[in-house]
């Protein structure tokens, strides 16, 4: 272990071994990398731990950088554990240069199928003795990290103390299916509220559409930008402030050269770093695994389902009057021909879609028999995470106590820190 400060804090970084495959515990063996934080003047204390699990899949723990944002408050009475999830960040990371290592794309997808919720809150279960020497530890899940915390107290509830849940309640049944044609109508309401915040920029989300569909664009990195790969910008609608991003992002998009109007090289660069998979390529791969239970494939839902809305076919919107629809929180097979960092991995992804034998997830007769203390924070029109199936999901469990609020997007826990945090705390001890 090596330990070192950051401003108000003592920092320790972890690595632990864990089967691969945890129902063969003699295996092979992957390795986890973990951050322990304390807050520097409470270093030496007995303090609880909190073990926070970042969004995705695919994102490795947030780089914090002394007490930022929710963590200054966490520190007041926790001991914070910052887990890279397996395949990301430093735990064995999975990418298009990692992954030929397993050989090829049927080697590769079988690999890939261990990287899942179920897994990784084995991983927890694994390395929570050796730190709190057996005492259950209170997580802290955001966006998919709530996902694997509902998880947890579907699986190991004995090893919680508290769960606290911001953006990340899903559905205990919904198909893959069912998951987007809840999606596709919010993402129609956010570009909807963007385009009336913004109306500038329906004229120029089109021009760029249009541009795109007769030039071929590529970004300096290889990223192959195609109007449907355009849309797919609207991920950043979920965000806090992902309507002002898009469109500073819009308002840059064309530049006057000797040919005529081109796409500017500023553009091209920022649209390749909101497009580019290169640092989460588990989000693309995994994506729609989140939602796989039972025996039916999840087989490119997000495409299929698309065309139930034609509302979102670029093609039609050119050729008529409409608004260009943005679509986001979504991964098509296109993607892995757009994207240089995916391109190597498309067959392989492929057989993820195909795979009818993933396990059930969450166990409802469990949750309705909870007793470790849960709160959540669900906010209102989520565009990641459907706030009906959220709310399903929490008369469901029992004990499960929930703050709905429309003054936070889905990244409400970046944006409201300590009162966020704060709040559930609250929640889960019943003192408000």
């Amino acid at each position: 272990m090596t330990s070192y400060r950051q401003p108000g804090t003592v920092c320790t970084d972890h690595r632990f071994t864990v089967p691969l495959d945890h129902a063969s515990p003699s295996g092979e063996r992957i390795e986890l990398y973990a951050r322990e934080v304390v807050a520097a003047d409470r270093a030496g204390d007995d303090l609880p731990w909190l073990l926070y699990l970042e969004g995705g899949p695919g994102f490795g723990a947030r780089r914090f950088v002394g007490r930022q944002a929710w963590l200054g408050r966490a520190l007041k009475e926790f001991r914070v554990l910052l887990l890279d999830q397996r395949g990301t960040g430093l735990s064995t990371p999975v990418n298009r240069q990692t992954l030929p290592l397993r050989g090829g794309p049927r080697e590769q997808a079988a690999y890939l199928a261990h990287f899942r919720a179920d897994s990784i809150v084995r991983d927890c279960e694994t390395v929570r003795p050796a730190l709190t020497g057996g005492a259950p530890w209170t997580v802290l899940g955001q966006s998919f990290g709530g996902f694997c915390a509902t998880h947890y107290l579907s699986t190991a509830p004995e090893g919680l103390s508290t769960v606290l849940i911001t953006g990340g309640l899903p559905s205990l049944d919904a198909r893959v299916d069912d998951v987007y044609r809840a999606a596709y109508p919010r993402m129609e309401r956010k570009v909807a509220a963007h385009y009336a915040r913004y109306p500038q920029d329906v004229a120029r989300a089109r021009d760029v559409a249009a541009h795109l569909a007769v030039n071929r664009t590529v970004t300096p990195n290889g990223y192959t930008l195609t109007p449907e790969a355009f849309q797919s910008l609207g991920i950043v609608l979920g965000g806090a402030d992902g309507t002002h991003q898009l469109h500073h992002l819009l308002e840059n998009a064309f530049v006057r050269t000797p040919r005529g109007p081109e796409l500017s090289d500023a553009f091209l660069e920022a649209v390749q770093s909101a497009l580019s998979f290169a640092g989460h390529p588990l989000y693309a791969l995994l994506h729609e695994s989140i939602y796989g239970q039972g025996h039916e494939p999840t087989a490119w839902g997000a495409e299929r389902v698309r065309a139930e809305f034609p509302r979102f076919d670029a093609g039609a919107a050119l050729a008529g009057s409409g608004p260009l629809l943005f679509t986001g929180e979504t991964v098509h097979p296109w993607h892995f021909d757009c994207d240089p960092a995916l391109r190597p991995l498309r067959e392989s992804a492929e057989l993820l879609a195909a795979r009818t034998d993933w396990p059930s997830l969450y166990d409802p007769a469990r949750l309705a028999a909870n007793e470790v203390p849960v709160a959540a924070a669900v906010y209102h029109d989520d565009m990641y995470v459907d706030t009906e199936h959220s709310l399903r999901t929490a008369r469901a469990v029992r004990g499960l106590r929930t703050w709905v609020t429309d003054e936070f997007e889905h990244d409400g826990l970046r944006a409201g820190g300590p009162r966020v945090l704060d709040r559930l705390l609250a929640l889960a001890r019943g003192e408000v």
